[in-house]
């Protein structure tokens, strides 16, 4: 992974987005993965599972040597994330529409620092405004392969 610690953003226009298919639009803040983020995402899932919720056991018995964070919150982390890569500065809502495809290439231990690194694929125009396919990969700090892939499809609107 790089070592680049800083954040960029594209601050661009729906008339602009298209122009932008195949760019790197940029990468988010750290976002540090804690145990209290990761047990409140338990009680938010009703995933309880030892290797997240218990660190002393996580510790004694995980392959990971300690609690590692839920896949699902690493994923639920591109949104805030996200709203750092890009401002459409001409948008009124955005809305998350879907996935293409998920993976989990490797464990999140808690106390990671993860960020986002967006390329968009794709700006198909919709009725009010375009259908962002996008190329996420969230990275570890430190890490040697990305803890998310991921290709979601983002709604843009415009007034």
């Amino acid at each position: 992974m790089t070592t680049d610690t800083t954040a960029r953003t594209t601050t661009t226009t729906l008339g602009e987005l298209p122009s932008l298919v195949g760019s790197e639009l940029g990468t988010s803040d750290w976002y540090e993965v804690t145990q209290d983020r990761v047990g409140l995402f338990a009680d938010a899932t009703d995933d309880h599972q030892w290797i997240h919720v218990d660190p002393e056991r996580a510790q004694q018995e995980s392959p990971y040597g300690g609690p590692i964070g839920h896949g699902y919150l690493t994923l639920s982390l591109i949104i805030p994330m996200w709203t750092q890569v890009l401002t459409v500065s001409d948008s009124t809502m955005g809305v998350n529409y879907g996935l293409n495809k998920v993976r989990f290439p490797a464990p999140v231990p808690v106390g990671s620092r993860l960020r986002l690194r967006a390329t968009l694929k794709d700006a198909a125009v919709i009725d009010g405004g375009l259908a962002l396919t996008v190329s996420a990969v969230i990275e570890r700090e430190g890490g040697d392969k990305p803890v998310c892939v991921a290709e979601p499809i983002f709604r843009v609107f415009g007034g």
